[in-house]
């Protein structure tokens, strides 16, 4: 999953950045509100977690901003800001999550996996489809109850398909969710990992949706 981390404190950004990509996470970082801007505008985001103290633009702004301009997606404010009216104001004004500094990073996991549940509909922490379960907080995947061993980036992709079940995913979408603003990626790097997600779950966990790019297989029912 690609979160944009909008945060102007470096130490903090670095701390949140790292400890998001160790549990598999790609992750951009800027430190302003025209960077964040430009980000969205060019790059496949699947969740944003937004300081207030922005230099060029305070964060309610900003997020007033994009939710009047029609961007839906998950957003979670992280701030000092901790006073009751802070947290109402932002959540009033669009925020899907508050959590202020300072803050316990596995409760930060937490509440952005809770995001991306809510964002798919689901209420479990458990993803199930046909006879495949995930478990996106363990990083664990089982196929008819027997564990399937997955590399990081087989996993983070699967998650993506599982994220978005009936959305027809382009690779340009795959790649930024997977590898965020990551440079030198192999040109055939999601076509591998495609190959090997259907070699490992069976061959119609993915479907080619030809000249748009691909989407998670129907269920049991054919849906």
């Amino acid at each position: 999953m690609h979160v944009l981390l909008v945060e102007d404190n470096a130490l903090v950004a670095s701390g949140v950045s790292a400890g998001l990509r160790l549990h598999d996470y790609s992750v951009t970082t800027v430190h302003s509100a025209r960077s964040a801007d430009n980000v969205l505008r060019s790059t496949h985001v699947d969740l944003v977690i937004l300081d207030l103290g922005l230099p060029d633009e305070d964060g309610i702004t900003l997020l007033r901003r994009w939710r009047s301009g029609g961007r839906d997606l998950p957003i979670l404010i992280l701030s000092a800001r901790d006073a009751v009216a802070h947290r109402i104001a932002g959540l009033s004004d669009g925020a899907d999550d508050y959590l202020t500094k300072p803050f316990d990073l596995d409760e930060l996991r937490a509440r952005l996996q809770a995001l991306l549940r809510r964002a798919s509909g689901r209420t479990a922490r458990e993803i199930r489809w046909r006879d495949i379960r995930l478990l996106p907080e363990q990083g664990q995947a089982w196929r008819s109850g027997e564990p399937v061993e997955l590399t990081r980036r087989e996993f983070a992709l699967l998650q993506v398909f599982f994220q978005y079940p009936r959305q027809i995913l382009s690779n340009a979408q795959l790649e930024d969710s997977i590898y965020g603003l990551e440079q030198n990626v192999e040109s055939n790097a999601l076509s591998v990992h495609i190959h090997h997600l259907r070699r490992k779950l069976g061959q119609d966990i993915i479907e080619t949706v030809r000249g748009q790019g691909y989407r998670l297989g129907p269920g049991e029912s054919g849906a």
